[in-house]
């Protein structure tokens, strides 16, 4: 290979690199934008929380410690690991939910695609943050797996769907809320 084709080979790589970056840059107002829509679309699933469903209230206790580390990074892998056990949850067993079926898959896919964003963008270092991050991994997977035995404790019915909705409803608030800390 010659030298022009080195050269075009890495203003190719120096201009994907610089694109990359700048979404990233622009990484937290596209979590706001996603957060808010997919917070719509959770509200146009379903009804309003049904009233059967009251006696059936579920604490799951979100552990917000995982999103009030001091580093940016910590929290962005622990956004997308939430963003990822919600796009587990909502991706299976549904039948029993009666929700709007295209709002759902629009939600589905608006996490799909932000998880892909988050794994483009977080700095996937193996030094100083791997503790932290293990810790924060063991917490949300403890959570999301209290949810996940609600559901199957109660055959995945409408009232165990419904209390799960209003939780990850809750999550993306918290998820929010951290988002325009970070940014202020």
């Amino acid at each position: 290979m010659n030298a022009l084709g080195l050269i075009q080979i890495g203003l190719i790589l120096l201009c994907t690199t610089t694109i990359s970056s700048l979404q990233c840059n622009h990484l937290p107002l596209q979590q706001r934008k996603v957060i808010k829509n997919s917070l719509q679309l959770l509200d146009k699933m379903g009804n309003k929380f049904p009233r059967q469903c009251l006696r059936e209230k579920m604490s799951f206790r979100f552990p917000e410690q995982v999103l009030n580390p001091r580093q940016k990074e910590i929290v962005k892998v622990a956004i997308e690991e939430i963003f990822q056990h919600i796009f587990y949850i909502f991706s299976k067993n549904l039948t029993l939910a009666a929700w709007n079926g295209i709002a759902l898959e629009q939600f589905q896919n608006g996490l799909y695609q932000q998880i892909e964003q988050l794994e483009e963008c977080v700095i996937k270092k193996q030094t100083h943050y791997f503790q932290s991050k293990e810790v924060n991994r063991l917490k949300l997977k403890k959570y999301f797996q209290k949810i996940d035995c609600f559901l199957k404790d109660k055959h995945h019915n409408l009232c165990s769907w419904e209390i799960s909705r209003a939780e990850m409803r809750r999550c993306l608030q918290l998820i929010d809320k951290v988002i325009r800390k970070l940014n202020n």
